[in-house]
């Protein structure tokens, strides 16, 4: 009789799993589907908390050899202030002086505008490649596939800090335009490993609308 009961309590327990992990994934897929880049916050915090949760949700990323090359720093209040001001003065540097990207030129007005929106969020995270290299250094053909696969596993882990996000009703923006300040950025950061990315965090004070997105019609290729 008791092990009656002890396999019925298994097999509504497990049902009760079963539904929450359904809900789950629901959840995550409307995640991707409402996800947008934000660039204009609201003027609240983020609990450590919830920036904690969103963190490990990126250490759950798959990694090539299970490496996790990914180390995260988060900037807020006055540390953020002087990395702002250091970014500046890289962007400084890219247009008037020696230029890391001398054709990109064209986009230094847009990283201007990503400082002013970081400025806005509260919580920056930078994510660093552990085991990368310097970006500039010579490398064996082994050592370049090792990166690409570290930087495919940071890309991962990257996108599911968005998503955590964006079940939290928190806003995020992906941002690229630390190159304009790369070196300087690295020297402020004073970290080990390979910079890869800088993402915004905060409430949002927008909802863009989706951006228009290829047909998956000119980016398939089906084969049997």
């Amino acid at each position: 009789m008791e092990h009656e009961i002890r396999k019925k309590s298994f097999r509504f327990l497990s049902i009760a799993r079963l539904e929450t992990i359904r809900q789950e994934v629901v959840n995550m897929i409307s995640a991707i589907y409402e996800r947008r880049s934000t660039r204009k916050f609201l003027a609240r915090n983020i609990s450590k908390s919830d920036m904690t949760d969103i963190i490990q949700s990126g250490m759950k990323a798959p990694s090539s050899k299970n490496r996790q090359p990914w180390k995260y720093i988060v900037v807020q209040g006055d540390a953020k202030e002087e990395m702002l001001r250091v970014f500046r003065q890289g962007i400084a540097r890219e247009e008037n002086e020696c230029a890391l990207l001398p054709q990109s030129k064209r986009y230094i007005s847009a990283a201007k505008h990503t400082v002013d929106v970081m400025e806005a969020a509260p919580t920056i995270v930078f994510v660093v490649n552990s085991l990368g290299k310097n970006e500039m250094g010579e490398m064996t053909p082994e050592e370049h596939v090792y990166e690409i696969c570290n930087i495919q596993s940071i890309g991962a882990s990257v996108q599911n800090m968005l998503l955590a996000a964006t079940e939290k009703g928190i806003g995020s923006l992906w941002i690229c335009d630390i190159y304009f300040a790369y070196s300087e950025l690295c020297e402020w950061l004073n970290s080990e490993g390979q910079l890869i990315a800088a993402i915004a965090f905060g409430y949002p004070d927008e909802f863009p609308e989706e951006r228009p997105h290829k047909r998956i019609e000119d980016i398939v290729e089906w084969r049997s």
